[in-house]
């Protein structure tokens, strides 16, 4: 797992930058006006998901359109998937645990 990706989303205001690029690609100017940030913090927010690979930016005339990447995501993802294998045990373990209990209070 690429811990660029952690960092980069560590950043409250860059999480929430990925949350609203979510729904597609935004202008700066755009991004900026949503999370009421001047436009040079947005940007430079920005280039820190560009530089983790989280985001791509396309050129339209004379704005900068920022596009959230999935594949530093998918990645993430896939990495969580062992953590939810062994909580999903812990958690039947828990509740067989439990159930042992109630059988034994109400025997």
């Amino acid at each position: 797992m690429d811990t660029t990706t952690f960092s980069a989303l560590a950043e409250p205001t860059r999480l929430r930058m990925v949350e609203i690029l979510k729904d597609g690609p935004l202008s700066v100017g755009d991004i900026a006006e949503r999370l009421e940030l001047r436009q040079p913090q947005a940007s430079k927010h920005l280039r820190v998901l560009l530089e983790a690979g989280l985001v791509e930016v396309e050129a339209a005339a004379n704005r900068r359109n920022y596009r959230l990447r999935t594949e530093p995501l998918e990645a993430l993802d896939t990495w969580l998937e062992a953590y939810r294998k062994l909580w999903s045990e812990r958690f039947d373990n828990l509740d067989d645990y439990l159930q042992k209990l109630q059988s034994k209070d109400n025997s």
